[in-house]
């Protein structure tokens, strides 16, 4: 539950970065639509700003923000695996989970979700033709984050035993799955192992994604700054969200 906790902290960090440059973000979107001779329908999906991202993005500063929210919702996605990996799940954290799963979905439309107080990323742009184009991709970090919360909220109601076997179950497969991995990789010698393909393609985009952190954290994380620090207050259970 710590390194869930911890990987929540990480993420709501950088993304206090992003929310800084939401103008950047915006224009960006604005960018990346006018290319595509897209400017009609709202921006509804991740898939969608993954598609400007790759096929109409002409410069590095449009490039690098669209990295920087397609990397915050990777994080999440990976961090609802660890969710699901320390507890076995009862009807209301499923709910929860499944909602998150929902929202992170590439395809899911987005236009209609609001982020509600205390966010106030719907208030912050300019006009109502923006809020109704960009409000649903603007809310969709926030909305997640404070599901993610909430689930947390309720797994510490359980007895710490659950939490504690579940886990020890769900490592214990994946010894298990890269043991057979391995055996299958010595029965083919001549054929390098898929997982291992596999495993150094998600590394090559991770690796980029963390080179992009740390260059954010660079310029934007000043010595004396107090960037994150509402992170060391407690835990509160998030208000209400349309859904």
């Amino acid at each position: 539950m710590n390194e869930v906790k911890e990987s929540l902290r990480n993420i709501e960090q950088y993304y206090k970065l992003f929310q800084q440059q939401q103008f950047t973000f915006v224009g960006a979107l604005e960018h990346t639509r006018e290319n595509a001779h897209d400017k009609i329908r709202p921006v509804a999906s991740i898939g969608q700003v993954q598609s400007y991202m790759e096929h109409y993005c002409n410069n590095a500063t449009d490039r690098r923000i669209l990295l920087m929210f397609l990397s915050i919702c990777e994080d999440l996605t990976m961090l609802c695996q660890k969710l699901e990996a320390v507890h076995p799940g009862n009807s209301i954290t499923n709910s929860i989970l499944e909602k998150c799963k929902v929202l992170l979905s590439h395809s899911n439309n987005l236009s209609n979700i609001r982020a509600k107080y205390p966010h106030d990323v719907v208030n912050h742009l300019s006009c109502d033709e923006a809020r109704n184009h960009y409000g649903g991709v603007v809310s969709l970090i926030p909305i997640v984050t404070d599901y993610m919360k909430e689930w947390m909220a309720h797994a510490e109601k359980l007895p710490r035993h659950v939490l504690h076997d579940v886990s020890d179950q769900r490592a214990g497969s994946q010894v298990k799955a890269r043991q057979e991995a391995s055996a299958r990789a010595v029965a083919l010698p001549g054929l390098p192992p898929a997982s291992h393909v596999a495993t150094q393609t998600l590394v090559s985009c991770r690796n980029r994604a963390q080179d992009q952190r740390s260059k954010d954290g660079k310029k934007h994380l000043r010595p004396g700054s107090h960037t994150g620090r509402f992170l060391n207050g407690p835990w509160k259970p998030p208000g209400k969200h349309s859904f």
